[in-house]
């Protein structure tokens, strides 16, 4: 079912979506050559916790850690552990941050140093396929522009889209309807209406979509073993187009 937000819960959401861009700026200076994804994890849940919030992703359906941070070739859900970044790494920090009970959601891929050519083409095309999804955002138009937009600038750049993931409703939970994936047709599912929260995040290749599951049953890969980039925000839908509720702050 999808919920329209109350304006009480729009402000509480507002609020979760600022303090997930406040710990995303937090983190970037820490993301570089030397330090392991576990130490980026317990910096991110010391800064969530002393913001009075929760980090939602520990512990949801048994996920270990507070952050995810899928390096280079894995999608999503990489768990935080002992790897060291390296010089030329891509790495994304994807976070969900509850305040009062209700949720901010967002993902950024970073680089690690000096990255070559097309690891800064993946990331700069991925983040503005998430722009041309945004653009979309109005009542009276449907999920299927939003995941359209995305799909059609993503194969106008050659870079391969996941269709296994896809973005979703957010409010009380981390996870709401509708689905918002990253292909499909316009004019086609459900209407967007003012007050509706969705997160809109294109996972794109470098190379063929095709992604495969690790043993541990979160860590998602390429199956060629190509970089993967993944950009998300937390976007409401206002009375005359959106609002994004994760910006990027300025450095």
């Amino acid at each position: 079912m999808i919920t329209i937000k109350s304006e009480r819960e729009i402000e509480l959401m507002r609020h979760a979506g600022m303090l997930v861009s406040k710990m995303h700026k937090f983190i970037k200076p820490y993301i570089k050559e030397g330090i392991t994804t576990k130490e980026l994890d317990k910096l991110c849940e010391d800064f969530i916790r002393k913001n009075d919030a929760t980090p939602t992703e520990l512990g949801y359906e048994g996920y270990p850690a507070s952050i995810c941070a899928s390096a280079n070739d894995t999608v999503v859900h990489g768990i935080p552990d002992n790897y060291k970044l390296k010089n030329g790494d891509i790495i994304t920090i994807d976070v969900v941050i509850g305040y009062k009970g209700y949720q901010g959601d967002a993902a950024w891929t970073y680089a690690v140093g000096k990255i070559d050519e097309n690891k800064k083409y993946l990331m700069e095309h991925t983040e503005k396929a998430l722009y041309e999804g945004i653009k979309m955002v109005k009542p009276g138009n449907r999920i299927g522009d939003i995941s359209h937009a995305v799909e059609t600038y993503a194969k106008a750049h050659n870079l391969g889209v996941v269709r296994e993931l896809c973005g979703h409703g957010i409010g009380q939970e981390m996870h709401e309807d509708p689905d918002v994936p990253n292909y499909g047709t316009p004019n086609t599912g459900a209407k967007l209406k003012p007050g509706m929260v969705i997160c809109i995040e294109p996972m794109l290749t470098f190379g063929e979509r095709y992604i495969y599951i690790m043993d541990d049953d979160w860590t998602i890969k390429t199956e060629d073993g190509s970089d993967a980039a993944h950009y998300e925000h937390t976007v409401l839908v206002t009375e005359t187009g959106y609002e994004i509720l994760t910006p990027r702050l300025e450095d």
